[in-house]
């Protein structure tokens, strides 16, 4: 589609159906999973399980968050036991982050039963929409990568 001659509603449709999709699964998860965790929260567990000994400056730029509100998350993901916060002693005064065995259980439980969740919303579509949707999984990596990059010039 030309982004020319797309209609004027369709980034807003288009958000509007991402964010329907994931609030959905958002809320379907924390029903099933305790203690709930906030959206934040789940991002940066992701995050330092996907990076161990990341930093806070350096998760607070992936984030996209102030780096104060990020040790926010922290202290409280360290005191419900799924983070560690170690000296880094390349940097005394930094901290590394580090995943406890309970943030790995969670986040594995945690995509486990939101692949359940989607594969069954998936089972209910005809065959032609579940191939439109695999279809645009390249191109909705490109769009996150795009938004990426424009909020790292700006």
């Amino acid at each position: 589609m030309d982004p020319e001659r797309e209609p004027e509603t369709f980034p807003d449709e288009l958000m509007d159906a991402l964010i329907g999709v994931q609030r959905l699964l958002r809320r379907r998860l924390r029903s099933q999973i305790a203690p709930q965790l906030r959206g934040a929260e789940v991002e940066l567990l992701r995050l330092v399980v996907a990076q161990p000994g990341i930093g806070i400056s350096d998760a607070a730029k992936d984030l996209h968050l102030a780096s104060n509100s990020v040790s926010t998350l922290v202290n409280q993901l360290s005191r419900q036991g799924y983070l560690v916060r170690e000296t880094d002693p390349a940097d005394r005064r930094a901290a590394r982050l580090l995943p406890t065995p309970a943030a790995h259980a969670r986040l594995d439980e945690w995509r486990k039963r939101r692949a359940e969740l989607v594969r069954g919303g998936l089972a209910r579509l005809d065959e032609a929409h579940r191939e439109a949707l695999h279809a645009a999984i390249p191109a909705l990596r490109e769009l996150a990568d795009n938004l990426h990059e424009e909020a790292e010039e700006s």
